[in-house]
């Protein structure tokens, strides 16, 4: 097995019938997938999304992947292939298209409508290309092939694109449910087919691949989600993610089932839905649905609401709810679902709101004392099955963090494929597929690009340290009058302090060392303003470090008079 090295350096040229890949997120973190495909100087780039923020990103709304590589060469991407209609896999694309609004997008039917709906918020009218499983496209120089793969979303899409290099197969999202809610299986027989062909380079949905056996059927859920319906005394909340159709058809089933009525809450929701709705995609008995408005006029037993924020986010409705910040009040005897996994390094936000509406009387059911979720990912049985079918000469495992892609690259490897053909890479690792082997080459700049509300990449690293400093140590600032001619202090020093825990009143035991420090300052010369800032963030960050052991950001501001 494969993997990149920190002294990786720039990729060299793309050899003549060479296949170059390059995946810009999706390799050591969970979301932010975008892979470019590259032959004959021409690019193919599949899904495009976003990862979400952390507790140590403060402020930021998304993570998108780092378009730096491909932003000189808009003009040779032949298009963009959407497996699948999730926030990362397709959360990226506005941001993609406002560099060239007139690259295609290529997909089925339900990821372009999620798509276009998002588009049209941004003001973007796309090129589309609706393809559905056993078509095959020809994409400028690339042979697309797409195959029906199951997932937590209808209509999901592998796509298998051939070039003269060979064949590269890239899974998207999949899990192999024999018994999905919608009928549509994953079409091994297909994989089988492109096996006798000749996979040269799989790249392979990682997400599960620590988890043993098979993943339980969706429609395992409808019997406990039934449970609960029947034992609820008053209103049902359900947090899910806003694509998931198949979990939001159980909920209908068993609302309608138990003579509930329904209502979407959250902007996403409502979108998603009527989107699913309007596609017949989601099977809605009449008179089910109703507009929020209306649910005060409904006993409490008679009501069901459907929300985002399962995954602990500040601004979704279930975070509001348990904040009492949201016009729904959770009261005692409420049901709330989390109908969803935890998708890591959330979990301590999805506790603080388990906690905070169970704190207001909610009886909340969750994955982790029922049976409310199954995951849309392959585990460790059926990557094993899935492999034997597809006899893969070179695997690359994508879609998730380092310890996921490694237990994939294992399985591989049980399976037969040769070590050294298992190529283990991270985000803006270059692969080239030269003469039937896979193998790294280079790196290329694949970093993260941060939104925070309406700015796009302005927000640095040493913005998102000033900002954690600001958020754990709080501010200190400093004024300060001096004379230009003698650089004698003739106002303040005024010293103010936010956040910090210090009483503005405690400053007296550090005036005279600015004094003092400022005096001498002027005896040797040094009068211009910046250096005396800098002179008196030293003296005032080693008094608060050496008295209150504490690093807040020190603000000195140094007027001249």
């Amino acid at each position: 097995m494969s993997h990149p090295h920190p002294e990786l350096g720039t990729p060299p040229k793309l050899p003549k019938g060479a296949l170059r890949v390059t995946p810009l997120g999706g390799l050591g973190e969970i979301g932010r997938n975008m892979t470019v495909f590259e032959y004959g100087g021409r690019l193919l780039i599949v899904d495009c999304g976003v990862l979400f923020p952390e507790d140590e990103q403060p402020g930021i709304d998304l993570i998108l992947p780092d378009f730096t590589t491909i932003r000189d060469r808009l003009d040779d991407i032949e298009g963009i292939v959407l497996t699948h209609g999730h926030e990362d896999h397709i959360g990226g694309v506005p941001y993609l298209l406002r560099l060239k609004p007139d690259i295609p997008l290529i997909g089925s039917k339900l990821t372009l409508a999620l798509i276009e709906a998002k588009l049209q918020e941004h003001r973007i009218r796309p090129y589309t290309l609706e393809v559905q499983e056993g078509q095959r496209e020809r994409i400028g120089v690339f042979d697309c092939e797409f195959i029906a793969v199951n997932h937590s979303i209808p209509d999901a899409l592998a796509v298998a694109i051939r070039t003269p290099a060979g064949m590269a197969v890239a899974t998207g999202d999949f899990k192999m449910d024999q018994l999905p809610l919608d009928g549509r299986l994953t079409d091994l027989h297909a994989f089988a087919r492109l096996s006798e062909e000749g996979i040269d380079l799989l790249l392979s949905d990682s997400t599960n691949a620590e988890v043993p056996g098979f993943v339980p059927p969706e429609r395992d859920i409808s019997n406990v989600l039934r449970t609960v319906f029947a034992n609820a005394q008053k209103r049902i909340i359900v947090a899910s993610f806003a694509s998931h159709v198949h979990r939001i058809q159980q909920i209908l089933d068993a609302a309608h089932e138990y003579g509930r009525r329904v209502a979407f809450v959250g902007r996403s929701m409502v979108r998603n839905m009527g989107i699913a709705r309007d596609l017949g995609y989601l099977k809605v008995p009449a008179g089910l649905v109703v507009d929020v408005k209306t649910l005060d006029d409904l006993p409490d037993d008679e009501v069901v609401l459907v929300c985002t924020g399962s995954q602990g986010e500040p601004m979704a409705a279930l975070s509001r709810m348990a904040n009492r910040d949201h016009q729904i009040r959770i009261v005692p005897g409420d049901t709330v679902i989390l109908a969803s996994s935890l998708i890591p390094g959330n979990e301590n936000a999805v506790y603080r709101v388990i906690n905070g509406l169970t704190r207001w009387g909610a009886n909340v059911v969750h994955k982790g004392n029922a049976k409310v979720h199954v995951s849309g990912h392959a585990s460790a049985g059926e990557l094993l099955y899935f492999y034997n079918i597809c006899k893969p000469k070179n695997l690359m495992p994508v879609h998730g963090e380092w310890r996921h892609l490694r237990a994939n690259a294992e399985l591989g490897a049980l399976t037969g494929v040769p070590k050294d053909h298992i190529v283990i890479a991270e985000d803006g690792v270059v692969v080239d597929l030269i003469d039937g082997k896979a193998k790294i080459v280079g790196k290329v700049q694949a970093g993260y690009v941060y939104v925070d509300g309406l700015s796009v990449g302005d927000v640095t690293e040493t913005s998102l340290k000033d900002r954690r400093i600001l958020g754990d140590e709080g501010i200190i600032s400093v004024f300060i009058v001096v004379d230009s001619s003698s650089g004698k202090i003739v106002g303040g020093p005024h010293i103010q302090a936010r956040g910090s825990g210090i009483d503005d009143s405690a400053f007296v035991g550090v005036t005279p060392k600015i004094q003092e420090a400022l005096d001498k300052s002027a005896q040797d010369g040094v009068m211009e303003p910046h250096q005396l800032q800098q002179l008196v963030r030293r003296v005032v960050g080693k008094w608060v470090s050496d008295t209150y052991r504490r690093r807040p950001m020190i603000l000195p501001v140094v007027v001249e008079v």
